[in-house]
Parts: structure tokens; C-alpha cells; sequence
């Protein structure tokens, strides 16, 4: 006869043999080998020292009411806050409950009492107290004492516990947690645990400030509310009748508001923005964040401003496999600023279309506002920067209104556009507004494979040319062009030739008479080029580094016959910048308006250095130069012919000797004049994260094409200034170690004129990163018009886990913006391993 419990321990043989290595002195009477024992009766008293034995050592007592069928294997683990998230809860009903403890006593299959040290696992959560009681029917542990509980990494810690283990669903008393995944942790009087995702903490304190060993520390910013609910499923935190303290003042009273608990979106009130404008008074705003789905999600923002009036803007974002966009809208009723109702909306669409002949695709590009002054008086106000996305004063006067379709098949590509710009005037400086495109239809054909190694393509194109005449003395216009190209490239390791011929065809029909007297015109003009260039090599050394050398001198012809082309409208062509990306081309303009009667020769070399071990490249110096053997008679309107032989010549050098240091620099120097009309230098240094120094200078002189000269300074930077005191050194150059008592940052950019002897734009501000907070203060100046300028000063707390605060608007977004290379303070550390708290 079998003796059930001579039974049951043979059954514990089913458990990994990680669990059978405790030392404990009844240890050889677990047998090591895997096979099933065979049944031999005990007498009573020796079976139940011997069950006692092997609790001790931690043999499951769940195992003592399991069926004979073995336990599944777990799946493997994977980088998981919390294992209850890689298995099944079939699975978790079958797993095992290990209890230990210096002494034992209880019933076997019925209940289990430890005093001392006692510990009871079960999957991924473990409880340690002074004393236990488990119950195996009701899977539940009633604990005192020095409570202590491991929940996937989630940690816990009071005087009194009563908990259903496998549902995790009970109490715990004067209660400290701390969570994994956030590192955020806190005080309560009582925590309920709702299940394994959800819980309800009373009384609580919550905050991410690492705890340090003094005896006075107290957290930077803390949470306190009656009443907070956490939830791991979505990862969202609401706490009810709380405040919000900074450096032990309340700064925000939060009768409910939701947190996060991770990086997830989730619902709820995002940090309210404060603001004091000189214009606007007292500003604040409210945005609310919408997650509709994981695709879609929305921010609803109401703002108030005292000297102005409300308004309410909001943003709808969209993705799904096959198309995305973005809505965004806002209305101010009654502006006191302007007195009438100011509005802006947008709208990005992009979608790829099935068709019986392939894929199309649609895009959709519009900007609209109610007036002419809404760029100066909202600029990055509210959520004014949903509203635009753009940078530069000209690109804010200028908004979109764009439709395309776009196929593709083959050597074949046509699309159909329709453009329509809203153009913002400032009377004091007016812009021309570009034309309307009402449509553009453009096709383009480009075979592969041609046969004697061509490369031959053909571009046909029709636009409607549509603009206010009050800007344009000249008429609308439809026109048609093709340009059909052919060339065979020649290539060799050691060089290249390239022969190309071109042939452009360009027909007009205007809604007006021209000053000639007509409705109509045509032209056809051939182009030849040939551009050839050598490439040689060496082994060099320069400052102990060894380097391959090259030496690439290049040579580009170009001939264009001349065609009288001085009565033709220019609808959207200019004249292209003098620089090395142009100075190789057929034609010294950008549009189908105007082709250049070209008779020159382009001469130019350049060097670089490649690293001989990782093929970067070093350094890199070149120059560049025409030679017109005939006058260039096409001009823009109201230009003069060129008629110098020898252009300016074009310098350029860019070093990038290390990652850390780069310099990039360019020079147009007039040869016969002996000054240089245009010069740019860059450097930049950036040795690490967080810190980096650039600077240029700009100078351009009056040419043919620069009709203002300027000469500005701009520099930009982001630094730790304890590294500037000394000490900088010793801390990591990311992050804040706890107690180190955190680290300023200097941050700026100064855009300076030095013809005008003044300040165009300024960013300066000031970061400071602890361990659990960043604060930043910044004073941005910006001009946007010629005799005006906008000032305002952005003051934002970043409690990192909980939420960013802001003082007038984001400074983050601003320093994103204007100062290059800048890097946002915070640790982008990945989601913590539940092993990082391993129990």
C-alpha cells in the first residue's frame, strides 16, 4: 500500500534541482536521481520529520495537492518589469509555493506555520517575515513583523500582511514600496492590493528622489495624497487630494490628476504652462492628452490670457498601414490685442492608394490663418507650435495649401500637385508671394539597361502659373516644358568622363498680352557638357596619424547657344548661389524660366585625407574657378550681362580631425578686387554628452545675387559650468549620482551683427540636473520684424517620473530649436531587468 505521504514527496522530485541545494542535514534523504522512487512505507512520526525536513529546505507544499502530471516548464524570461506578463495564467495556477523558516509546524495539504525568518515563494513573488501563516487551501499567508515582499522586482515593506499569493490579492500596513521599472517609491499607511497590476495605497507619499544614508534626508519633490491608485497595466498613477511639494513647499495643489508610471502614453492632464507676456498679461494654459487608441491620440489645450481674451486649440494625430496625418486647430474669440476672432487650422495627410495600375500616393500639405499679424502674435504660444512645426521668420509668413498624387511604375513617375500660398505681409517689411501652382502635372521617364552603357531620361512638365497681379507686372501664365537628356558615363578606377547632351523645349501661354504684344511663346535650346575629373593616391603622415591621401583635380565644360529670352515672365526661377554644388552644373539657374547661354570651363581639385584604419574622412580642401570664353548675355530680369572671364574663386576646406573637433569654412575670394565677397567659418566642439561649443561667422558683400550685405557672429553652446570650476570631472558625464548634490549647465545661443553693432536673436538660460529633477531658465529675445522684437523669460520644472512644470512657454522645445547639437539632461536608461532587484 502506498503511503501518501512517501507519495507526495516522491512527486517533489519533479522540482528543478536549483531547489534541492539548501543545507540542510536532511538532505540525503532527498534522492538526487530523477527516477520515481519506489513506494516504502515510513512509519508516521519518521514521515512527518522527514515532510518537516524537506519544507525547510524549501520543498513546495503546493506540490503536496498536485495531480501526478508535471509541472509545464516556463517559457524563457525576457526583459520584463514583471514575470506575470510572460506567463499564462493557466500556467501561474500550476506553479509551486517554497516556504522556509527556522521553525515549522502545521498540517500537511492543510496549513503551515514558520517562526522565524520566514519565507514563502511562489513564481515571481517572494514575502519574508519574523512570523507566517499560510493557508494552502485558500492560497493565502497572513505575515507580522518586519514584513518584507519581492513582487517581480516591485518591492514592499511594513509591519502586517494578509495576502491571497497567487491572486495577489490582500492588505499590507504602514507600508513602504518602491516600483522597478521607475525607481519611484514612497510611504503609505495601508496598501490594498487589488491583483497583480492594480493596487490602492492610503495615505501615501510618492516620489523617484533616491533615498541617501543621512539621517535628515528628505526627498527634493514629493506627492503627498490621501488616496492613490496604481495601475501596471497601463502604467497610469491617480492620486486624489494631493500636493505637489518642491524643496518641502507646495507649489500645486492636485485635487486628481493621473501620472505616469512609465514611458507609455496614457489619458489625463498633462502640466499646466504659465506665462507673464508684456502683450498677452497673465497667461495660462491646460492641455489635456487624449489616448484614443494605440494609433490615435488627441490634446485638447484651453488657454487664458487676461489683457487678451481665451482660446482653445487642439491636435488629432492618426496612423494606420496605408496612410497617417495630423489635424490641428485653434480659435480665439474676441482678441482684445486685435479686436476680431482669430483662428488657425492645419491638416497633413499621407496615404498610399491602391489601383488597377499600382500604388498611388496622396498627400495633403495646409496651413491657414485668420490675418496677416497671427505669426507675430502667436508665435510658439499655447500650442501654437503644433500649429506650424516650422523654423525661420520667412517660413511662418508663408503657409502651404498642397495636394499631391504620386505613381510610380517601371521606368515611369507622374504626379499631380496643386499648390496655394496664404502669404503673411508686415507692411514694414513686404515679401512677393510665390505663384500658385493650379495644378502641376509632371511625368518623368528613366530606363534601365540601355544598351551601349546609356543613361538617358525624359521630364515633361505643365503647370498653371497663378498668382495677385498687384505684386507682378507681368501675366499669369500656363507652361509646358520637356527636357530630354542623354550622356554615357566612362569609368575607370583612376577617373571619369562624362559627355552629356541636353534638350530643352519650353512653350507658354499667357492670360495677358506681354510687352511685345504677345499671347504666346515658345523656345527650344540644346546643352552640351562634359565633366571629367582624375583620382590619385598616396600613403601620408601628418601629426603621427596615417592617413590615404587623394588628390582629385576635376574639369566641367559646359556650352549653351544664346536664345533672347529677356521678354519671357520668371514664374519660378532665381539665379542659384555661387558655391561648390553649383559651380559643376549646366545652367546658373534653378527653374525652367530662364537657361543661360553658357560658353565656360569649370577648373577645380580637391584633397582629402582618409583615415587609413577607419576610412573616415579627416580632412578635405578644395578650390574652384571659371573660365567664360563668351559673354553670358541671359539674365534675371533687371540683372546686367556677365561678362568677366574669370569667375571669383571658390575655397572651401572642412576638418573633422577627431569626432570631437570639426571646422568647416568657405571663401569667395574676387581675384581682381584682391577681397573676398562672401565668407563662412564653423567649429564646433562637442567632446561628450551635454557638452558642446559651436561657432560661425558669416560675411557677404553686395553681388549679383546679394543685394543687402551682412556680417554676423553666431555662437551656441551647452556645458556643465562645475567643469568650467573644476570637479567636473569626477561625476559621470551622464546623469546625477544620488547625494552628489547635481550639476549646472550653461545653454545659449547669440546671433550677433556686427555691421549693426547689436544682438539679433538671443537664447541664453541656465540648467540645473539632479538626481530625480531638472530645472531650466531661459531668456530668449527673438526679432520678428525689422523694428520689432519679442522677449519673455521660461521658467520649467522637470520632476523626471512624474511630470514637467512650465513658466510661460516650453524652454525645452526652444533650446531644441535654436541651439545646435543640444542634447535634453535625463538618462535614457532602458526598462530595468525584475533581476536588477533579484530576491
Amino acid at each position: 500500500m502506498d503511503n501518501p505521504i512517501l507519495g507526495s514527496a516522491r512527486r517533489v522530485l519533479a522540482v528543478p534541482p536549483a531547489f534541492l541545494r539548501c543545507r540542510c542535514p536532511t538532505l540525503p534523504l532527498v534522492p538526487t536521481d530523477p527516477r520515481p522512487l519506489s513506494p516504502k512505507p515510513l512509519p508516521p512520526r519518521r514521515a512527518l520529520a522527514r515532510l518537516a525536513a524537506l519544507m525547510l529546505c524549501g520543498v513546495p507544499l503546493a506540490v503536496l495537492a498536485q495531480p501526478e502530471a508535471a509541472t509545464p516548464a516556463a517559457p524563457a524570461l525576457r526583459a520584463s518589469p514583471a514575470l506575470a506578463e510572460t506567463l499564462p495564467q493557466a500556467v501561474r495556477a500550476q506553479q509551486p509555493v517554497f516556504v522556509r523558516g527556522d521553525q515549522l509546524s502545521g498540517q500537511p495539504d492543510v496549513e503551515a506555520t514558520i517562526e522565524g525568518n520566514a519565507e514563502l515563494r511562489r513564481g515571481d513573488t517572494v514575502v519574508h517575515a519574523d512570523r507566517m501563516h499560510y493557508d494552502v487551501a485558500a492560497d493565502r499567508a497572513r505575515a507580522s513583523g518586519n514584513v518584507r515582499i519581492n513582487n517581480a522586482g516591485n518591492r514592499y515593506q511594513g509591519t502586517l500582511l494578509d495576502l491571497e499569493v497567487d491572486a495577489f490579492h490582500g492588505f499590507f500596513s504602514d507600508a513602504r514600496y518602491r516600483f522597478l521599472a521607475t525607481g519611484a517609491h514612497g510611504e503609505a499607511s495601508r496598501v490594498d492590493f487589488i491583483d497583480r497590476d492594480h493596487s490602492v495605497v492610503h495615505e501615501a507619499t510618492y516620489t523617484t528622489c533616491e533615498r541617501t544614508i543621512e539621517a535628515s534626508w528628505r526627498p527634493d519633490w514629493v506627492l503627498r495624497a490621501r488616496r492613490i491608485e496604481l495601475d501596471q497595466v497601463e502604467d497610469i498613477g491617480r492620486a486624489e487630494a494631493g500636493v505637489l511639494e518642491f524643496k518641502g513647499v507646495p507649489i500645486l495643489p492636485v485635487p486628481a490628476i493621473t501620472f505616469p508610471l512609465s514611458d507609455k502614453r496614457k489619458s489625463g492632464l498633462l502640466p499646466p504652462t504659465f506665462g507673464l507676456d508684456s502683450i498677452s498679461g497673465f497667461e495660462y494654459a491646460q492641455p489635456y492628452y487624449w489616448n484614443i487608441a494605440p494609433n490615435r491620440d488627441a490634446t485638447i489645450t484651453p488657454m487664458a490670457m487676461t489683457r487678451r481674451g481665451v482660446s482653445l486649440a487642439g491636435e488629432f494625430r492618426y496612423l494606420e498601414p496605408t496612410y497617417k496625418g495630423e489635424l490641428g486647430a485653434q480659435y480665439m474669440p474676441n482678441d482684445r490685442l486685435r479686436e476680431r476672432d482669430r483662428w488657425a487650422w492645419r491638416a497633413r495627410h499621407d496615404q498610399l492608394l491602391a489601383t488597377p495600375v499600382g500604388g498611388v500616393a496622396l498627400g495633403l500639405n495646409i496651413r491657414r490663418v485668420s490675418d496677416d499679424d497671427y505669426w507675430r502674435d502667436f508665435t510658439q504660444r499655447g500650442s501654437i507650435t503644433a500649429m506650424g512645426g516650422v523654423t525661420g521668420q520667412l517660413a511662418e509668413r508663408l503657409l502651404p495649401g498642397e495636394a499631391s498624387l504620386n505613381w510610380a511604375g517601371g521606368a515611369h513617375s507622374l504626379s499631380l500637385r496643386t499648390l496655394q500660398w496664404q502669404t503673411l505681409q508686415d507692411p514694414l517689411a513686404p515679401i512677393i508671394p510665390p505663384y500658385d501652382r493650379l495644378p502641376q502635372l509632371h511625368w518623368r521617364y528613366a530606363p534601365n539597361a540601355l544598351p551601349l552603357g546609356l543613361d538617358a531620361s525624359v521630364d515633361g512638365d505643365y503647370t498653371h502659373f497663378s498668382a495677385d497681379r498687384r505684386f507682378y507686372r507681368q501675366p499669369n501664365a500656363r507652361r509646358s516644358y520637356a527636357l530630354a537628356q542623354v550622356s554615357r558615363p566612362f569609368l575607370a578606377p583612376a577617373g571619369f568622363i562624362t559627355p552629356r547632351l541636353q534638350l530643352h523645349a519650353t512653350s507658354y501661354e499667357f492670360d495677358g498680352l506681354l510687352a511685345n504684344g504677345q499671347r504666346s511663346a515658345q523656345r527650344v535650346l540644346p546643352t552640351f557638357s562634359l565633366d571629367s575629373g582624375l583620382v590619385f593616391e598616396r600613403d601620408a603622415s601628418f601629426f603621427g596619424r596615417r592617413f590615404l591621401q587623394t588628390l582629385e583635380p576635376r574639369a566641367f565644360y559646359t556650352y549653351t547657344p544664346y536664345r533672347d529670352q529677356s521678354y519671357l515672365p520668371v514664374y519660378d526661377t532665381a539665379a542659384t548661389d555661387f558655391n561648390f554644388a553649383t559651380i559643376y552644373t549646366e545652367n546658373a539657374f534653378g527653374g525652367n524660366d530662364r537657361i543661360a547661354d553658357n560658353n565656360l570651363l569649370t577648373l577645380g581639385v580637391t584633397t582629402r585625407l582618409l583615415d587609413e584604419d577607419t576610412g573616415a574622412e579627416a580632412a578635405r580642401f578644395g578650390i574652384a574657378q571659371r573660365l567664360r570664353f563668351s559673354d553670358q548675355l541671359v539674365t534675371m530680369p533687371g540683372a546686367a550681362p556677365v561678362s568677366e572671364r574669370l569667375s571669383d574663386v571658390l575655397l572651401g576646406a572642412a576638418v573633422n580631425w577627431t569626432p570631437q573637433w570639426g571646422l568647416d569654412s568657405t571663401l569667395q575670394y574676387n581675384p581682381k578686387d584682391g577681397r573676398s565677397l562672401r565668407t563662412t567659418i564653423g567649429a564646433r566642439y562637442s567632446p561628450g554628452p551635454y557638452r558642446t561649443v559651436s561657432a560661425a561667422y558669416r560675411m557677404q558683400k553686395v553681388t549679383d545675387l546679394i543685394t543687402e550685405p551682412s556680417k554676423q557672429l553666431d555662437v551656441g553652446w551647452q556645458w556643465p559650468l562645475d567643469a568650467l570650476w573644476g570637479g567636473g570631472a569626477a561625476r559621470p558625464a551622464t546623469g546625477v549620482a544620488p547625494g552628489s548634490g547635481g550639476r549646472w549647465y550653461s545653454v545659449g545661443r547669440l546671433n550677433y551683427s556686427l555691421q549693426d553693432r547689436k544682438l539679433v536673436d538671443t537664447i541664453v538660460g541656465l540648467e540645473y540636473e539632479a538626481c530625480c529633477w531638472t530645472g531650466r531658465v531661459v531668456l530668449e529675445r527673438l526679432q520678428r520684424s525689422v523694428e520689432s522684437s519679442s522677449t519673455r523669460v521660461m521658467v520649467q520644472l522637470e520632476f523626471l517620473g512624474f511630470s514637467r512644470l512650465s513658466l510661460g512657454a516650453n524652454p525645452l522645445a526652444t533650446l531644441r530649436q535654436h541651439v545646435p547639437r543640444y542634447t535634453p539632461l535625463g538618462r535614457d536608461a532602458p526598462v530595468p531587468s525584475r533581476f536588477s532587484q533579484y530576491d
